[in-house]
């Protein structure tokens, strides 16, 4: 499907959908605990809903009653009758990797779709071996489908790569705290993605959990009980940043209500750089004001700890008529695209001044962007819901492949950008 987006004016208010992030993280944590937790305000997306199936594939307990869903997990998980699919979800497939050493007796074989099948996994299954537990990739490319065999994670000490993706980290805290033994994790080299960490730890806490740190390069974990838990997940900030360059790019204002910002989230961040790019932003009581405006004069943000917010960040630098510098990101490569390339390829198309670096793109932006071209967005959500808000703020607008996509992330993406006046048809 395509969107076909024309130029808008942008007024109003959304309510930034639930947290992804926090949606896998909860949904993990009930599995591999015994009483019931219920889950209120989940997001129900399609990555979300592919660690669900994963959850109840391993023996959960799992329904929706009203706002919340209801898991009853289990200490020892149960092996799966069929191969877990978890589609288009990173996420998913890391850490149900990770939580399939828990499984009694049997094997568990995980893959995804193309992308997923693309994304290296070899160093968790490197960091779980020194573990005890004896896992493998089907193909020998250190890529899904993986083969997990159950029996349990002995405990002792292991070590991952931290510069590649903070879902290893994750993945191993999740299932190191039904371990056999305690476990040492060291994290080598500059850990990307932090606050993306420091979430896992905060619910793992929620439950009732206890992890030891020394910043971002040692972990230990003993084994322990979780409590089931009422946990409220809240507002998504990457997604609100898509709210926010509508109202960057296309002139307006926006409220977005349901953003905490005292949990971690990586995403976050948006509002720090949205200032940066000029816009005028701030809590109020009603949720999080943003009135566009633009600011002059080079900039440089490392996108590190928030690589996410790449495509989102990138198509605001179009519309600004300055150089930008985004950097820090070439873990970004490793996404549901090639995000650095893609975004490349797509903006020159667009006649935009872009220079490709390994770890990220430096945009001379313009005042005026023509548009009336067709954007791919490679079957990647946050490609796609960036060149859809950048085509608010073109002459012409423009047309964007790949519409299902954002059903991964965020389902309501559309509507919502119309509910604030964005002129848009899907074809």
């Amino acid at each position: 499907m395509r969107a076909v987006v024309s130029p808008s004016q942008i007024y109003g208010s959304v309510t930034a959908p639930p947290s992804k992030s926090y949606t896998h993280r909860a949904v993990a944590l009930a599995a591999i605990t015994e009483e019931e937790t219920r889950i209120y305000t989940p997001l129900l997306s399609r990555d979300t809903r592919a660690s669900i199936r994963a959850a109840e594939m391993l023996g959960s307990e799992v329904a929706m009653d009203d706002d919340f869903l209801r898991v009853v997990g289990r200490e020892r998980l149960a092996c799966p009758a069929d191969v877990i699919d978890v589609e288009n979800s990173g996420t998913s497939l890391r850490i149900f990797t990770a939580l399939s050493a828990l499984v009694g007796d049997g094997y568990t074989v995980l893959t995804g779709d193309d992308s997923i099948r693309r994304r290296p996994i070899q160093p968790l299954l490197d960091a779980l071996k020194r573990l005890g537990v004896d896992c493998w990739t089907t193909r020998g490319t250190g890529t899904a489908p993986v083969v997990v065999k159950g029996g349990g994670i002995k405990g002792g000490f292991t070590e991952i790569i931290g510069w590649e993706s903070s879902q290893y980290v994750t993945a191993i805290l999740t299932a190191s705290l039904r371990a056999g033994g305690k476990v040492i994790l060291r994290v080598e080299g500059h850990t990307v993605s932090r606050p993306y960490i420091d979430a896992t730890i905060k619910t793992v806490e929620r439950f009732g959990g206890r992890i030891a740190r020394e910043g971002y390069s040692y972990f230990e974990v003993e084994p322990q009980p979780l409590r089931g838990i009422s946990f409220q997940v809240p507002g998504d900030f990457g997604a609100a940043s898509f709210i926010i360059a509508a109202a960057y790019l296309a002139g307006g204002e926006v409220l977005i209500r349901n953003l905490d910002p005292s949990l971690p989230q990586a995403d976050s961040a948006i509002v720090g750089y949205a200032e940066a790019f000029g816009c005028k932003i701030g809590y109020v009581d009603g949720g999080l004001r943003v009135i566009s405006d633009r600011s002059s004069g080079e900039l440089t943000l490392n996108l590190s700890d928030s690589p996410d917010l790449l495509p989102v960040l990138a198509v605001m630098a179009v519309a600004r008529p300055a150089t930008t510098h985004l950097t820090g990101v070439s873990h970004a490569r490793l996404k549901e695209s090639d995000r650095v390339n893609a975004l490349a390829v797509q903006l020159r198309h667009l006649g935009i001044d872009v220079r490709e670096r390994e770890d990220g793109l430096t945009i001379r932006g313009q005042d005026e962007i023509e548009g009336g071209l067709i954007l791919e967005s490679y079957g990647d959500h946050r490609l796609f819901m960036a060149f859809t808000v950048l085509g608010l703020a073109c002459r012409k607008g423009l047309t964007v492949e790949g519409a299902e996509s954002a059903d991964v992330s965020y389902p309501g993406f559309l509507e919502d950008l119309s509910r604030i006046g964005a002129r848009l048809k899907i074809t």
